[in-house]
Formats: structure tokens, sequence, C-alpha cells
């Protein structure tokens, strides 16, 4: 499994991609990124320098990751989504030793044109809706949508909306149950 790198792209020198990665058209990838194994990356991405990458992320057309993000494992990124990584810019002040560190935890999807201020982070398998803004922390399987995003209910590790029964919530797609926490909700083990 070797890496594909279109003729339009740019790697530098110094970026480390795994096995099986893809890298499409005017896309550009910066010395210091590092990448894991089978991701793929759309048409007019960038990635910074100091950016950590897991395996299996796909990275849709038209997303900047900018330095101070870390994505984990399975983490989907829509077609437009935006990170940002300056909480408060000014064209006229270099802020670049205020950089919010940004964390997308494993399994997480970020919708179409979704807005992630930086500083949070999103945790595991959290589904957040096309053009929402999310400005805080997003718990674990939380489906959030809405400017500012709001919480609307949970959603399964399989990406579908989970149907709440008192104290359990049940995926009516591939039957995995959830029980609630104070923390959220956790899968159900048997």
């Amino acid at each position: 499994m070797s890496v594909t790198i279109h003729p339009t792209a740019i790697v530098d020198e110094g970026a480390s991609l795994g096995q099986g990665t893809k890298v499409w058209h005017w896309t550009h990838i910066s010395q210091g990124a590092q990448i894991g194994e089978k991701c793929s990356f759309g048409q007019n991405v960038f990635v910074g320098n100091d950016v950590k990458i897991g395996n299996n992320v796909k990275v849709q057309n038209n997303v900047s990751i900018y330095d101070a993000i870390t994505i984990e494992d399975d983490v989907f990124c829509g077609p437009s989504m935006v990170f940002t990584n300056v909480y408060n810019p000014r064209s006229q002040i270099i802020r670049k030793g205020e950089y919010r560190h940004t964390l997308i935890k494993q399994g997480a999807t970020l919708g179409a044109n979704c807005t992630i201020i930086c500083g949070a982070t999103i945790n595991e398998y959290a589904f957040i809706g096309a053009g929402a803004v999310i400005k805080n922390d997003v718990p674990a399987y939380a489906l959030m949508v809405g400017v500012p995003a709001k919480q609307i209910g949970w959603m399964c590790t399989c990406g579908v909306q989970l149907k709440e029964t008192q104290d359990q919530l049940i995926c009516q797609s591939c039957n995995r149950e959830y029980i609630k926490t104070s923390n959220g909700i956790v899968p159900q083990t048997s």
C-alpha cells in the first residue's frame, strides 16, 4: 500500500504520510504534518505544520487544518468545514503564540460547512450537523446542530440517531445499546 499523491498536490519535504494515504488535486500538506495510514484528502485541502492526524481520516474538499489541531482515527471532515486556531484574530496583530489547541477524538463526524472555534474538544463519535458552529467542548456521541450549536440527541457509533427509551438508548440500525451516565452516554457492554 503506497501513498498516492496527485501531480497538482504539494507535499512538503518532512511531512509524514502513512501507508495507503491519498492526497488529491491542489492539496498542500506542510512539512511538519504527521498523518496516519489510509487517510484521504480531497481537492483543495491545506494541512499545517503543527497538525497530527490519525488513521482512516477522511477530509473532504476545501478544508484547511491549521496548526494546533489534532484529529484522531476514523474522523470525517465534511466539505468546506472550518477550523480556527486564533480566538480573536486581527490582521495587524500577530497571535501565533496564542493558538488554542483543538482536539477531534476518534470517530467524530464534522458535517459540511460546520465551524469549530479553536480550543474545543469534540469527543468520541460526536456528530456535528452541517452548518453548525461549535464554541465549546462536545460530549461523546452527542448530536449537535445550529448556530450556536445545541445538542438535540445522541448518535450511535454507526452514525444513526439513537432512540431513547427510559434510561437506555438503542440504535434502530445496528441494535447497539447505550446507557446514560452523569457525563453523557456509554455503550452497554454485555
